[in-house]
């Protein structure tokens, strides 16, 4: 059984049970960085139904190196952002509605609340809008993650999310689409949130990175 795939299985189960996806949109991958594999999710394929088989393996190039199916639309994606982010492992996109209701729009997501500061790494910007699949989305996209964000908004897209594992991707998946709620409530009031102070943001981005939780 291969460690990667298997996560990847998991992973695709909790993308649309945890209601950050509906159908068959939405794709995931993993990067073994040490063996410069990639692993990624099937076009169209029900995630409650895939199997091992159907999980694609390629290298950073996006050549396959395992696997007869033909892997998600959104493979460049994925690639461009693990070429620019080196302390990537894993990328999600989700088509959550709190955060795809901004993208819509053209509008970021502002670090907010606590969570956000510690989690999503810098306030969540929206791309152009590009067609699904296309390179210049793929080049937009990683643009907007190769700094500090961890998330980024696709134009009337969704959300793609980054962390150095899948479960810490799925943590910035989580905590974007908590805090695009909040935002969208605030709003709603016909308010702005308060911004957070950048000693704030940089004390929370800390001591999420060093102190919290058990060591």
């Amino acid at each position: 059984m291969n460690e990667y795939k298997r996560n990847i299985l998991d992973a695709g189960k909790t993308l649309l049970h945890a209601g950050l996806t509906v159908e068959t949109w939405g794709n995931l991958s993993v990067c073994d960085r040490a063996a410069g594999r990639v692993y990624i999710t099937p076009s169209g394929m029900d995630y409650d139904t895939c199997v091992e088989d159907d999980i694609v393996c390629m290298d950073l190039d996006g050549k396959i190196l395992e696997g007869t199916r033909k892997p998600s639309i959104e493979t460049g994606l994925h690639l461009a952002v693990y070429r620019a982010r080196p302390d990537v492992g894993a990328v999600v996109h989700t088509h959550p509605i709190y955060s795809t209701v901004f993208s819509c729009i053209g509008e970021g997501i502002p670090l907010c609340i606590d969570e956000a500061a510690q989690a999503l790494g810098a306030p969540v910007e929206t791309c152009a809008y590009f067609l699904p699949g296309s390179a210049e989305l793929a080049a937009a996209c990683a643009e907007k993650l190769s700094g500090e964000a961890n998330a980024c908004l696709l134009k009337s897209h969704g959300a793609v999310c980054v962390g150095a594992t899948l479960k810490a991707a799925f943590k910035v998946a989580r905590v974007l689409e908590m805090t695009a709620e909040i935002y969208w409530r605030i709003r709603a009031m016909g308010r702005r949130p308060d911004p957070l102070a950048p000693s704030d943001i940089a004390f929370m981005k800390d001591f999420a990175a060093h102190r919290y939780g058990q060591r």
